[in-house]
């Protein structure tokens, strides 16, 4: 019983003077809107992104994560290295690695990123685009065919592909 007070001593003495950052979240910063605030326009930076607000506009974190609380309400197309839908958004979402909609999550847009994951009971409405690494935005826009089989495309074959699920 005498060791963990004495383990939690040793780790706090050098940090009394100070602030040592959660070891669960990233070194980077992170910025908040809150719960009551309302944003019109566009918000951009080069740190993480956690809305428990409302905004309306565009959002471009390339380089870090954006996450949509529960309380959150996003009118706006999200341009980010990874977003995290626990709220509501409309609005179309570019991502460099992953989009994860949790399952009180709403998401009505189309998506395009290298990795998706939607909970049961997430809402997703629109079309998901699903590259590899070595796809870049201005490439092809289809994936191509396998070389042993033949395809013929057809109207509905370009279409783009629509998920719905409902809780």
């Amino acid at each position: 019983m005498l060791q963990p007070p004495d383990n939690q001593q040793k780790s706090q003495h050098p940090s009394n003077s100070t602030y040592t950052p959660s070891k669960i979240s990233s070194p980077t910063d992170q910025a908040t809107i809150g719960r009551s605030l309302v944003i019109k326009g566009e918000v951009s930076g080069s740190e993480t992104l956690y809305v428990d607000g409302r905004i309306e506009g565009t959002i471009n974190i390339a380089e870090n994560r954006v996450t949509v609380g529960r309380n959150g309400t996003v009118a706006a197309n999200i341009t980010a290295r990874e977003v995290v839908i626990m709220g509501k958004v409309t609005g179309n979402i570019q991502c460099t690695d992953r989009v994860d909609i949790r399952s009180e999550g709403s998401l009505t847009g189309d998506v395009v990123t290298q990795r998706i994951s939607v909970e049961d009971g997430a809402i997703l409405k629109g079309s998901v685009q699903v590259r590899s690494a070595e796809q870049r935005p201005q490439g092809q826009s289809h994936a191509k065919p396998a070389a042993s089989e033949p395809v013929k495309q057809t109207n509905d074959q370009m279409k783009p592909a629509t998920a719905v699920a409902h809780a």
